[in-house]
């Protein structure tokens, strides 16, 4: 099976940058759809950014101008790079994979990793 694999969570003070990144294993990640996902204690999972085989991006509205998602081929992730960071960025956030972007706006996906947690105070 396909395995996802999140790091670059952690703490850090508002205005301040985090680099997440998605790994996948036994399958090449940039031939599918990649997006991230968020979800805070008591709020509903919410797709922050996705980026589609083709290099197309989506974007969250509350994180647009300050997230950029991107691929690395060569190590097979998908990172998200998080700048201008907020308290209301805190969340567990997940990686997740699907065959089409459009299942990811609708809040589906084939593969979803562990998560890692993003604290902003």
């Amino acid at each position: 099976d396909v395995q996802l694999v999140e790091s670059g969570g952690g703490s850090v003070e508002a205005g301040g940058s985090l680099r997440l990144t998605c790994t996948g294993y036994k399958y090449r990640i940039f031939k599918r759809c990649m997006g991230w996902f968020r979800q805070a204690p008591g709020k509903e999972r919410e797709l922050v950014s996705s980026i589609s085989g083709d290099g197309s991006t989506y974007y969250a509205d509350a994180v647009k101008g300050r997230f950029t998602i991107s691929h690395d081929n060569a190590k097979n992730s998908v990172d998200l790079q998080m700048n201008s960071l907020k308290p209301e960025d805190t969340a567990m956030y997940y990686c997740a994979l699907d065959r089409l972007c459009v299942e990811l706006l609708r809040g589906r996906a084939e593969y979803w990793g562990q998560g890692t947690q993003v604290t902003v105070s």
